[in-house]
Parts: C-alpha cells; structure tokens; sequence
C-alpha cells in the first residue's frame, strides 16, 4: 500500500465488504494497513466500522460470508453456462470478431464488408503466402483488424485460419475458469468437457476450403529430416516447394534462379549439390529446369486421365479398403461408455479399490477415444483426397494442356527425380512414372 496517503484520507466508506476485497485474507491486510495509518474503514450495508473494538471481529466473519458467496454465485453461472453448452447455444463475443456481427435473434450474422477479409486470408494462404506476409499486405493496404487496429500480427491470422467458426460450427468451452477469485482463464486441453455444435450459423468459407487450410498448416508445420539429419521446414510459396525429392540421395530440391553464361533460368537442384559440405554424400542427380517439372506434371495427370476407367476401379477398391479398417469402436462410442464410468466413479466415492480401477479404465478409455479420434480423420483424409481425384477425372472430357498450380497443390503429394524418369505420387496414394 503507498506510504504517501497521511494526512489526505481521513476516512473509506464502501458499500459492503464485498466490494472492499476479493477474499477474507485481503479484506483483513488492507484494514489493517489502514488502521496502522488511523484510516477507518465503513461498511455501510453492515453498519461496521474498522475502528470500532469488536469490528475485526465481524469483519472476519462477514468477508468469509461474502467469499462463500461469491464461490456459491460463481458456480451456479458455470453450472448455468455448463447447461447452455449441452443444449448447443453458444454465446460469442462478436464485438472483435473479424468477419461476424450478431443480428436481432442474438446469432451470428456475416458482415460481408469483413467477411471479404477473411475469405483473402484463407486464399492467401493457400496460394502459398506465409502468415508474416499476409499480415504484411493487410497492413500495407490500410484494412483494420477486428478490434479495429492498424497492426496485424501473425498470431491474428493463425488465429482466424484455424477458427471452425468460419465454417458455421462452434466449439464451446475452449476455456474455463481455475479461480473464481482471480477469474484466471486457461485453454482447455480435455479437464472439462468440451461441445461442437455443427452448422450454429453462416458459414463465410466452406468446409471444404477450411478442412484444405487445416491440411496446409500441418504441412507447413511438419518437419523435413533430411538423410544428413538436418530438418528443413516450409521456406517458399512455390506449389513445388517442399514436395520435390532426389531419388539419389533422398534430399529436398531447391529452387535456384540460374543464370548460365549470361543464359537466365529458373532451376531445381538438389539440396545436397547446393549444399555439399554439409551432405553425407556426394550426390550426383541432375539438375531439372522448373519448366520440365511442369511438363512432368501435365503427363502424369494425363497418363491417369487416358486410363480412367481402370484408375477409378482402382479408386473404387481404396475407398472400399479404407471403410473396412474402421475401428468397431467408434469415438462416439468410446465417449457414451466413458459417461457410464464417470457415474460410476461418483458412487465408488468411499470404495478406494473399485475408484482406482474404475480411474484407470477411464484414463484409458480417454487415450483410445483420441487414437481412435485420429485413426478416424486419417480415414476421412484419405476419401477425400480420394474424391478429390474421382472429381479431377470425371469434370476433364480433353487431355490437359496447360500447366496449373491449384491442380499440383490439391492433388500431389510427391515428384522424386531420377537421373531416367520421375515418380509423381498422389494424395489418393497413386504414383506414376514419367520417362524423361
């Protein structure tokens, strides 16, 4: 408390005690620091003053009421937001919330001024601009943020791109409150249970889109190990960056703008020839110019669409091997039989033997319902990457043409180069050879 306070506060009145302080401990510091100083204190709902002889005294009794109180009030609001949450309403802050405003039933209703920047974050980054630099353009072109600044941070943007409410769903109770007196919030990784509520509003970018921005970002995320050991991570906005390898040395290729005898080019080269001190061998495998490796990509998407009818009986056969795995016990499954055992686990209170057994079921119950969880959206991964291909080949009725980026982003996983021929993989898990 400042020091500097004599002889300029002759007296406090507050209305009650539990507005003085968040806690008994509090309240019963600060009085004393004030009586220390002559400063009473008046609480005018409890007709109590700190200077009296039996104030303290009351004062003990009546802040750990007011502390009792305000826990009691704390947990009916969770108990009330916890019931909201089940019945599927949510509740969102739409005053900075880039993209949404909320209409006269108190939804989310799009703001179609803002909406416009959101859909160019997200187009943005799939077309391969990084965080740093869509922040950059949204700066240099003077457009606010959702709390109405001028600064774009790339936190900002991660943000907006991983927000399922773009996509019209809602995930509630992403945080929760560990004191009621400090009202401290922290994220919620599974401590208290967790409500997605599908379709709640408009969506401003389709699933689709968003699910392909979800796949980008662990793409970008996920590290390169080289064969030297070195991790390479997402360094270009190029649609061949990251996905060209050499079947010599198993290094990424680069790439390099080249000028040879005054003859200008744009090349990709093998990481470990750019780089030779520090490669565990001395690689050998060619150079190729960037327009051999479109060349490259039209032919194996050609090659597919001239045997169509045997790729999509193939395609047939790896959508009807992907649903056969299916796990018997589903994530929903899971979950239902983990509510049974959390009732269980309120009556075995008492029963140490049966808490502890009944503890370890549900921890792993829990760990399976997440393996489960992934194993599924593997699968759901890999048919749409599957469907993706079956739409590619049954929407072209002529042989490709023209080089495309977006067809390189969607549908390929992998070129490897040889020193005769390339490998282009694809995400449905096809791969065909290119001589060349």
């Amino acid at each position: 408390m400042s020091t500097n306070i004599d002889n300029i506060i002759d007296m406090i009145i507050t209305k009650s005690i539990s507005r003085f302080a968040r806690n008994t401990l509090d309240c019963l510091q600060y009085i004393r620091q004030l009586k220390d100083k002559n400063i009473p204190v008046y609480f005018e709902k409890e007709s109590i003053n700190t200077m009296d002889a039996k104030g303290e005294v009351l004062i003990t009794i009546m802040a750990s009421l007011a502390q009792q109180e305000s826990q009691s009030l704390s947990q009916n609001v969770k108990l009330g937001l916890q019931y909201r949450y089940q019945q599927g309403k949510v509740t969102v802050n739409h005053n900075r919330f880039l993209g949404y405003t909320k209409g006269e039933d108190g939804k989310l209703v799009i703001d179609p001024e803002q909406a416009e920047v959101v859909k160019r974050i997200y187009r943005e980054y799939l077309e391969g601009s990084s965080m740093d630099k869509i922040a950059a353009g949204l700066e240099a072109d003077g457009i606010l943020t959702g709390a109405g600044k001028t600064k774009w941070h790339t936190s900002t943007i991660n943000k907006i791109l991983r927000n399922e409410k773009y996509m019209g769903d809602a995930l509630l109770q992403k945080t929760y409150t560990t004191d009621f007196l400090t009202k401290k919030r922290i994220k919620n990784n599974g401590t208290v249970p967790q409500y997605y509520v599908e379709d709640d509003h408009e969506a401003i970018i389709p699933k689709e889109l968003f699910m392909q921005v979800q796949e980008e970002l662990v793409r970008r995320r996920v590290v390169h190990k080289s064969p030297s050991g070195r991790k390479r991570t997402y360094s270009c906005n190029h649609c061949f960056a990251q996905i060209i390898v050499c079947g010599e040395c198993g290094e990424l290729y680069r790439r390099v703008h080249w000028n040879n005898h005054g003859c200008k080019s744009i090349v990709w080269r093998c990481i470990s020839r750019l780089e030779p001190t520090a490669a565990d061998m001395n690689c050998t495998n060619r150079t190729v110019n960037e327009a051999v490796l479109e060349e490259v990509t039209v032919k194996a998407l050609n090659q597919i669409l001239s045997s169509r009818k045997a790729f999509l009986k193939h395609l047939q056969e790896n959508i009807a091997r992907a649903v056969v795995t299916t796990d018997t016990l589903s994530p929903d499954g899971i979950q239902a039989r983990l509510e049974e055992l959390q009732k269980d686990l309120v009556k075995a209170v008492g029963d140490q033997k049966n808490y502890d057994a009944l503890t370890d079921e549900i921890l792993r119950l829990q760990q399976m319902k997440k393996d489960s969880e992934v194993d599924d959206h593997r699968r759901t991964e890999t048919m749409n990457r599957i469907k993706e291909l079956q739409d590619f080949i049954a929407e072209q009725d002529t042989v490709i043409t023209e080089f495309d980026e977006a067809d390189v982003r969607k549908l390929i996983q992998k070129i490897t180069v040889y020193e005769d021929r390339f490998t282009v993989e694809f995400k449905s898990g096809f791969s065909v050879d290119i001589a060349e």
